[in-house]
């Protein structure tokens, strides 16, 4: 009966000693869990730099997006270009004549067409049209 005992004790002490220890992948998903966190800091931060970047550089009339009603892209643009202050014109091609035939001289296969000061870039990139202002200023 006492080597019973003993063996509930030893599986007590056991069990008491694993449960302190910490798992060893506990500090290796804090650091992944903080580098994520610095990262997504740092990519917000230089976000936020890029919009005011590009807002200084544009001035009224330098950019004008062709859009569709339907387009995701279109709708993520333009709430870039409005949460950071930048000056744009906009058209839709379903609606507008005019900007149905500017997209189809540009060829593009799809919206969003950025004309950055009369040069026509498909899609959109904030660094792209950062530094396509910055050229042409």
């Amino acid at each position: 009966m006492s080597d019973d005992k003993a063996g509930i004790a030893t599986a007590t002490a056991t069990a008491t000693a694993t449960a302190r220890k910490p798992a060893p992948w506990l500090g290796l998903a804090i650091v992944v869990l903080i580098a994520a966190f610095a990262s997504q800091w740092w990519a917000g931060r230089q976000h936020a730099q890029l919009g005011r970047q590009v807002a200084a550089l544009a001035q009224p009339g330098d950019i004008e997006m062709l859009s569709s009603t339907t387009c995701a892209i279109c709708a993520s643009a333009r709430a870039w270009f409005q949460a950071n202050g930048v000056r744009f014109g906009e058209c839709f091609i379903e609606t507008d004549a005019a900007c149905a035939a500017r997209f189809d001289a540009a060829r593009s296969p799809g919206t969003p067409v950025i004309v950055v000061r009369g040069v026509a870039q498909i899609g959109f990139d904030p660094q792209r049209l950062k530094e396509s202002l910055s050229r042409r200023s």
